[in-house]
Order: C-alpha cells, then sequence, then structure tokens
C-alpha cells in the first residue's frame, strides 16, 4: 500500500513540475511576433498584386495583337 502511495504522489508531482516548466512570453517578444506576421502577410500581399498586374500586361498584349491581326 505504501509503494502504491509514493508512486501515486512521484507521478502526481512529475505532472506538475512537468506543466509549470511552461516558457510565457513577454509583451515584446508578442509585439515582435505580430509585426514579423504583418511583415510576411505584406510581402505575400505584394507577390499577388505583382503577379496581377503581370497577367493584367499579358491579357492587354494579347488583345493588342488580337487588334492588329483583325487591321
Amino acid at each position: 500500500m505504501k509503494k502504491s502511495i509514493y508512486i501515486l504522489l512521484f507521478i502526481f508531482t512529475l505532472g506538475i513540475t512537468v506543466t509549470s516548466c511552461r516558457e510565457e512570453k513577454s509583451a515584446d517578444e508578442k509585439v515582435e511576433e505580430a509585426l514579423e506576421d504583418v511583415s510576411e502577410e505584406l510581402d505575400e500581399a505584394s507577390d499577388d498584386v505583382k503577379d496581377a498586374a503581370e497577367d493584367l500586361k499579358d491579357e492587354i498584349e494579347e488583345v493588342k495583337e488580337e487588334n492588329s491581326d483583325d487591321n
């Protein structure tokens, strides 16, 4: 019976120490992470705009070619 109590006490103590060792982020780290996320999203958005502009340019060139072929 004593061994069972010691084993349960050991497991309980181990569980508490493992879960209480979680690292907390400071406010500065949270702000820095948020800024990095925004920066990445802006980079992706600018890439999307560049791709859309290139697609539009290609479409305009195709229309010009079609119009010049018709004449």
